[in-house]
């Protein structure tokens, strides 16, 4: 959500705060600011709106090289000057930028104005840069220590001092903050995508770590003062794979990246010999793996849906029960973690805070949990017992394409793997390995078929609302198909059982409500054909998402034709059109579909 960017070396540090600023806008944000420290002092510069807009406003002349800034998503006060980042102390001494959620910050306030301070903002956040500045200790890191003290909540903060012009001070709890290591300087940030044009060696803080940040060099440690030792890893992401690289969009270029996207995600990972999948990185051995007797999938939003493909796909391959709920609830429900239960959080960023708190909840009841995570280093990559990489590449869009299409190539690999070790045959094995294999290409079909899709996509544009119905298989498909609608076209958009048509939403059926149907070539064909002439009877406009040889030539309906896979992944091709839907009547009604209003790409606080 709000981006962290921070600079100390030899060079003007305004470049890189803008630069970096620009690198974080696809977390999405309201305001940004920089504070620039120099000889004469801190200057401080906040704007509501883009960061090109910020970059506008700031002086011709911003000399200093040490500088922060931030891109804000509003929590605490509206989106205003005033509220956006960096926050300074009464003093003017204290500047500091911090993602995250001061939980008591309410108390705070109260007892900072009863002393005299007359507050400036509506934020949680300004309540740190007054108690770090009204601390008694000698150093900035004590200074920061002693307000942390008396927080609660979490928190990545840079924090600098006009007393102290030789450093950063940064800390850690809750909300991802990156060390990013050059020759001569230092550079902070909350996402590789603002550090990855300067250096490829960074430091991933672990929460309760803080750190002291100069130009030659950074000194990690704990909240008692004592050294952690970090050393810098190397990071594999090019500045390239954060380019448009020609298309108009990121969202366009991430669809079209799905069939290489696939490829990568199952390289190496498919035994032939054995019918199975290697997924070393589990680390488990096959007992352990067959000693779990159920499956227990979280996620947030698009990964919580593909979650229910995945439990599903569990349940159909290994024959274990599977089930997947949102984790944004899991930690508050007084879940029982149990010991024959195999956990998998599914996250794109690594850093969902909602999927994290529930990885911290299984861990501390001493369950095992696993993770299929986009991000190498990312919080929940470093939390879990073991995993499986999504290797997707980079994704800026806030809307998930490519990485959610690899969540569910994740789900099949480890449901293959899952199930090898119980009852699924060898050649049930061979027949899911087969399909896995002509996923990309299949997958490359569909995008091809993208301008009878854009054709739908713009009749979709016209409602005001849009039904998506699917059943048993069919369901995750319809929940994120509209969620993709809804999300970057704003059209609103429900999903629901189709076979529930009857006890509720047919009420709402009338010509200017029209219902997208995935309609599959499996056992439940002409169960769905029936739902869609229930609607047609209605007045209701339907499109149809469907295969090969489902007639449905007799019927008023727009037909969208996917290649048939296997029917345990036919979910995976039929997903790809309702992303083309949602994108094309995004861009039928003008909508900025890489950044979504009041959305974010990686949700780091509840």
């Amino acid at each position: 959500m709000c981006g962290i960017v921070g600079y100390i070396g030899s060079r003007p540090a305004r470049p890189f705060l803008v630069e970096g600023l620009t690198r974080l806008e696809y977390r999405g944000y309201d305001s940004a600011g920089v504070a620039v420290l120099g000889a004469s002092g801190t200057t401080v510069v906040k704007q509501v709106g883009r960061v090109r807009q910020l970059e506008q406003t700031l002086p011709k002349r911003m000399a200093g090289k040490l500088g922060i800034g931030h891109t804000r998503w509003a929590t605490h006060g509206p989106a205003t000057a005033a509220n956006a980042h960096p926050h300074q102390g009464a003093a003017g001494r204290i500047a500091l930028v911090h993602n995250g959620i001061i939980d008591n910050a309410a108390g705070l306030r109260a007892q900072l104005t009863e002393s005299g301070i007359a507050l400036s903002s509506d934020t949680d956040t300004e309540v740190l840069a007054h108690l770090i500045e009204r601390s008694a200790a000698d150093t900035l890191e004590d200074a920061v220590l002693d307000a942390l003290e008396r927080v609660t909540g979490t928190y990545a903060l840079a924090v600098i001092d006009t007393a102290h012009p030789d450093r950063i001070v940064v800390a850690r709890s809750g909300s991802p903050l990156i060390l990013g290591v050059g020759s001569g300087e230092m550079l902070i940030a909350s996402d590789l995508a603002a550090l990855v044009r300067h250096t490829n060696q960074v430091v991933h803080l672990d929460d309760g770590e803080l750190a002291t940040v100069t130009a030659g060099g950074f000194a990690t440690f704990d909240r008692s003062r004592t050294a952690t030792e970090r050393q810098p890893v190397e990071i594999a992401v090019a500045a390239e794979d954060l380019e448009h690289s020609g298309y108009e969009t990121y969202l366009l270029k991430e669809l079209h990246e799905q069939p290489a996207a696939a490829e990568l995600v199952m390289r190496g990972r498919l035994d032939e010999r054995f019918a199975t999948t290697r997924l070393d990185g589990l680390r488990m051995d096959p007992r352990e793996l067959r000693s779990f007797t159920r499956v227990k999938i979280l996620g947030c939003g698009s990964a919580y849906y593909i979650g229910q493909f995945g439990a599903q796909l569990i349940e159909d391959l290994a024959r274990i029960p599977a089930d997947a709920e949102p984790a944004s609830e899991f930690r508050y429900r007084q879940p029982i973690i149990e010991p024959s239960t195999l956990y998998v959080v599914v996250s794109q960023s690594g850093e969902t805070a909602d999927t994290a708190f529930a990885v911290a909840e299984i861990r501390r009841k001493g369950g095992r949990v696993v993770g299929l995570v986009n991000v190498v280093g990312s919080t929940i990559a470093r939390a879990v017992d073991g995993g499986i990489y999504l290797h997707a590449g980079p994704e800026i869009s806030v809307a998930s394409t490519k990485a959610l299409t690899n969540m569910g190539v994740a789900f099949a690999l480890l449901a293959v793997h899952l199930g090898r070790l119980h009852d699924l045959s060898f050649a049930d094995g061979q027949r899911i390995l087969a399909a896995l294999h002509r996923l990309p290409g299949q997958i490359e079909q569909i995008l091809g078929d993208d301008g009878a899709i854009a054709a739908i996509a713009a009749r979709l544009a016209g409602a005001r609302s849009a039904l998506y119905i699917g059943r048993v298989r069919g369901f995750p498909v319809a929940r994120e198909g509209a969620q993709k609608l809804k999300e970057i076209s704003y059209i609103h958009a429900e999903a629901y059982q189709t076979s529930e048509l009857k006890h509720g939403p047919l009420a709402l059926i009338d010509p200017d409500l029209p219902t997208v149907a995935v309609i599959g070539d499996d056992a439940l064909t002409d169960r769905n054909i029936a739902a869609a002439q229930q609607v047609l009877a209605r007045g209701g406009p339907v499109y149809a998402i469907t295969h090969p040889g489902v007639d449905l030539a007799h019927l008023p309906v727009e037909t969208i034709v996917v290649p048939k896979s296997e029917p345990e992944l036919d979910p995976l091709l039929m997903i790809i059109p309702t992303q083309l839907l949602a994108y094309h009547a995004a861009v039928a009604l003008g909508r900025d579909v890489d950044k979504p209003r009041n959305l974010a790409k990686s949700v780091t606080v509840e």
